[in-house]
């Protein structure tokens, strides 16, 4: 059985997994996965709430089809970052094409009007999470009425954070024509400077180290840095991203950026030195263990002289 959806994400060649999840695009993996969990034991055959042979398998199927693989995406940090980097350019494809989307849903519609985007969003995406499941023979129209959804967010997220000129409204489908109906733009976001962009890009990377989400954060801080390429701040992060997932030599760039920039960088002053170190010591084992008078010596494998071996002392994550 395939499930063909052609309405919000779907229609540019991209599965919308949030939207088979019925989750916000901005989820973290713990409300992913418990929202992977209701919806698992919404589907699986032995539920009490598939009673005929055909639900059990039409259910079986959206789970193994659709919900599985979404959460498998969704939380892996290679498959997650990936996803991310290719929804962020979604949304500025569809700002840039706004005025040939077309919106089928009321919610989609209303979302485009709403004052407040982000509070409107996540309700309504929490609404359809509710019943979405409940019949499983319409659950593919409310992926695609979440998708919708998810459509006009990026929309209206890529917007507030660009100075350039709000995309024009989508197209509304409608089956009567409305010919004295005025044609009003999306709701034009404040004026954005870059320097306040880049402090939102800041605070979510912060938020997503401490909780040791780290590709998530090299994404954030990889959309700072393209607004602000001079920013200290941003390259002493990013570094600290680096240094976390154990690739010694971008720490060193980023951390040899930021002092360049603000040779008072604190961060910087305190964990280059010990990168220098560290790297020092790998080019040192390098030649030893490369060395023809080594006899049948074998690198060390141990990994003991890796980032968290030698510059956090030991100490296994």
């Amino acid at each position: 059985m395939s499930f063909k959806i052609d309405r919000g994400l779907f229609k540019y060649d991209f599965i919308d997994h949030h939207a088979v999840l019925c989750v916000p695009v901005d989820a973290d993996v713990k409300e992913i996965r418990k929202r992977y969990l209701q919806v698992a034991r919404r589907l699986h055959p032995d539920s009490s709430f598939t009673q005929t042979a055909a639900q059990k398998e039409l259910g079986n199927e959206l789970l193994s089809k659709l919900v599985n693989p979404a959460y498998e995406k969704l939380v892996g940090d290679r498959t997650r970052t990936e996803y991310i980097l290719i929804l962020s350019q979604i949304g500025k494809r569809l700002v840039q094409e706004s005025t040939s989307i077309t919106l089928n849903t009321d919610l989609a519609k209303q979302l485009v009007e709403a004052a407040n985007t982000d509070h409107f969003y996540k309700t309504a995406i929490a609404k359809l999470a509710q019943t979405q499941y409940d019949s499983l023979e319409q659950a593919l129209q409310v992926i695609a009425q979440a998708s919708e959804l998810n459509l006009v967010y990026l929309m209206r997220s890529v917007s507030k954070s660009s100075t350039a000129p709000p995309p024009a409204q989508p197209k509304v489908q409608s089956g009567t024509p409305q010919p004295n109906t005025p044609k009003n733009p999306l709701p034009a976001p404040a004026p954005a400077k870059d320097g306040l962009v880049v402090e939102q890009y800041v605070r979510r990377a912060q938020s997503l180290i401490e909780k040791n989400q780290f590709a998530q954060a090299k994404v954030e801080l990889q959309e700072a840095l393209k607004l602000e390429p001079k920013n200290s701040r941003c390259h002493s992060l990013i570094a600290m991203v680096y240094l976390r997932q154990n690739q010694l030599k971008m720490a060193k760039i980023h951390f040899d950026n930021a002092l360049k920039l603000d040779p008072s960088d604190e961060t910087a002053l305190q964990w280059k030195p010990k990168i220098d170190k560290a790297l020092g010591q790998q080019n040192s084992d390098h030649k030893v263990t490369s060395s023809p008078n080594n006899g049948d010596k074998q690198p060390d494998k141990s990994g003991s002289g890796g980032l968290f071996g030698g510059l956090f002392g030991g100490k296994k994550k």
